[in-house]
């Protein structure tokens, strides 16, 4: 293996650009990427942005059918950094979190747990029900990572394509990869303490 891999799903979940984003950083980065677009997803695609099938798949190394369960990153023997769902819906969550998997998306990530690598679910769904945590709480146990993508308001975004690629900067950096679109506290570059409200203004 040449080039560090990683797999990247994107579900049904409000927030397709955050699965395109990830690919543009992943290219730039060098990391080949391997890519599984949800049927859901899809949808969410037409409704989100101007993106057409193709225009996406073509950010990635290799594209991979949702119902591709033969695919080579169904299985262990497949190395790579880990996955990453981005966005994941609460349908994925549950069947990565009960090993319930009907597709590639929930299969890939069961494989990741198992042989011990990051996974990451950006989860997003608000308010979440208890099963909804309850699913979170298991995917935790087994070593998973649930990062919702937060803004960080200190970073002072300008637009969402900072949110957005500040958010996943965060989440690289659980692979040890460092993207430089996450502003960091204390470092240049970084809102300090200095520029924030005092005490006094704020009451």
């Amino acid at each position: 293996m040449n080039r560090q891999r990683m797999v990247v799903g994107i579900s049904g979940a409000s927030g397709f650009i955050y699965g395109v984003r990830l690919l543009e950083l992943l290219a730039e980065l060098n990391i080949e990427s391997h890519l599984i677009i949800s049927r859901a997803a899809l949808l969410t695609m037409t409704h989100e942005t101007d993106y057409k099938l193709a225009d996406v798949t073509a950010l990635a190394s290799h594209y991979h059918r949702a119902d591709d369960v033969a695919a080579g990153i169904a299985s262990g023997s497949f190395r790579c950094l880990g996955m990453v769902v981005a966005p994941c819906s609460m349908r994925t969550l549950a069947e990565i979190a009960n090993g319930t998997s009907s597709g590639l998306i929930g299969r890939a990530a069961d494989v990741t747990l198992k042989e011990r690598r990051t996974l990451v679910l950006m989860a997003r769904e608000t308010p979440l029900t208890l099963a909804h945590l309850r699913n979170m709480t298991a995917v935790t146990e087994m070593g998973g990572i649930i990062a919702p993508p937060v803004p960080a308001f200190y970073a002072r975004p300008q637009n969402l394509s900072q949110m957005v690629d500040h958010s996943l900067g965060r989440v690289l950096d659980l692979f040890g990869l460092d993207a430089g679109t996450a502003l960091r506290w204390g470092e240049p570059g970084t809102a300090t303490t200095g520029q924030l409200a005092t005490q006094k203004e704020l009451a």
